[in-house]
């Protein structure tokens, strides 16, 4: 499976968690721009990324640092962030 697979299939698997941890409506993990600002868009505040943040850490096994939470302002951002932080355990 090549990376870029991967990265497509854990944003679904992201926007699946996020649906159903935030209880969004009217979006589907398929429909769920990756593009678009969590904060801004959506309304997602620090607590519901908090609250993401530590179902991703028991799915995926990585550390999401507090520090880098305010870098992760879209579904993409998040992804390429676990991706990578799981290549580099590889």
């Amino acid at each position: 499976m090549t990376a870029a697979i991967e990265l497509d299939q854990m944003i679904v698997n992201i926007a699946a968690i996020m649906i159903e941890e935030l209880k969004l409506e009217d979006v589907t993990p398929e429909t769920f721009d990756p593009e678009i600002d969590l904060v801004d868009e959506v309304g997602i505040d620090s607590m519901d990324l908090a609250t993401v943040a530590l179902v991703l850490r028991d799915k995926y096994a990585v550390r999401i640092d507090e520090d880098d939470y305010p870098k992760l302002t879209t579904l993409r951002l998040i992804s390429e962030y676990i991706h990578r932080k799981l290549a580099d355990r590889g």
